[in-house]
């Protein structure tokens, strides 16, 4: 098997790992020419619809914020992730994997996402040079 179809196979049930159903609304965040298509195709097949953007303007169910080292300072950008997303969503912060251009140092996650009044619950390698970590809420919020 070549490495294109295992990538391939691997995106196509991202959506399902990263908990997206059909019918739900999710916010893209940060996208820029060096994130995953086909893990973009991936996460719109699992919810059956586009990603909306920043200007949607109204609730989502998730938020899928692409983050690089040198994007700035990560707790102002995880907090204007929560605006739109309804209680109970997620935040997947989709970062480079360890050793790519721009990774972010898991430590510099685990430090700002407290500060942005969210928990880390779980981070899963998403595609060969992402990884995902879910980020949510305090159900008290």
């Amino acid at each position: 098997m070549s490495s294109t179809v295992g990538d391939s196979a691997q995106a196509t049930g991202m959506g399902d790992r990263l908990g997206l159903k059909p019918g739900m609304v999710v916010q893209e965040l940060g996208w820029d020419e060096d994130t995953d298509d086909e893990l973009r195709v991936a996460i719109e097949d699992a919810i059956d619809a586009d990603m909306v953007d920043g200007d949607h303007g109204d609730v989502v169910d998730a938020v899928v914020l692409w983050w690089r080292k040198d994007d700035g300072d990560l707790v102002d950008a995880l907090v204007d992730s929560l605006t739109d997303l309804v209680g109970g969503g997620a935040i997947w912060l989709l970062t480079p994997k360890v050793g790519r251009p721009n990774a972010v140092d898991a430590a510099d996650v685990a430090e700002a996402a407290p500060i942005a009044g969210l928990s880390t619950t779980t981070t899963i390698a998403v595609s060969k040079d992402w990884s995902a970590t879910k980020l949510v809420a305090p159900k008290s919020r």
